[in-house]
């Protein structure tokens, strides 16, 4: 990556071996750290990893966590965590989330924020949206999350 027009303020640069990875947090915008995520990321690696959408499967297709959101949350980013570890990377590769939530309303806020802080605690916040919907492939899923991770 050239030269930054990153004012430090505004964003953290951090070095993951060949790979610069910036998180952009415009202090004039509200502090998505706080919530899991940035504002913006960009990376400079040499090798972009698009995952398909990940629900709370587990490998033999059972749905795990029931009919409760923070319960299909939690497999649901451990399976993007499992695909991008198994493409050698880690979680902290991941820049972008889309994460779909059925039937979305502020109540369920918490259940999918924590599930997200927990799985990205470290100081690297990928760019998210979260999206409503009426439903997915599964009657069962309420959740599925979509990923792109850039690796060195």
């Amino acid at each position: 990556m050239g030269a930054s027009a990153c004012d430090p303020i505004v964003c953290e640069g951090l070095r993951f071996g060949r790979l610069i990875t910036e998180y952009i947090n415009p202090p004039s915008l509200f502090r998505s750290r706080d919530h899991g995520f940035s504002q913006a990321v960009a990376a400079s690696g040499t090798r972009t990893l698009y995952l398909s959408g990940q629900t709370a499967w587990n490998a033999s297709k059972q749905l795990v966590g029931g009919t409760d959101l923070a319960d299909q949350a939690r497999p649901a980013f451990r399976n993007v965590e499992t695909v991008v570890e198994a493409s050698g990377g880690t979680i902290r590769d991941v820049v972008s989330l889309r994460i779909y939530v059925v039937d979305y309303g502020p109540e369920k806020a918490e259940a999918v924020g924590k599930a997200l802080r927990e799985s990205f605690s470290g100081p690297a916040k990928p760019a998210t949206t979260w999206i409503g919907i009426v439903s997915l492939a599964d009657p069962g899923f309420l959740i599925e999350i979509e990923a792109t991770a850039v690796l060195e």
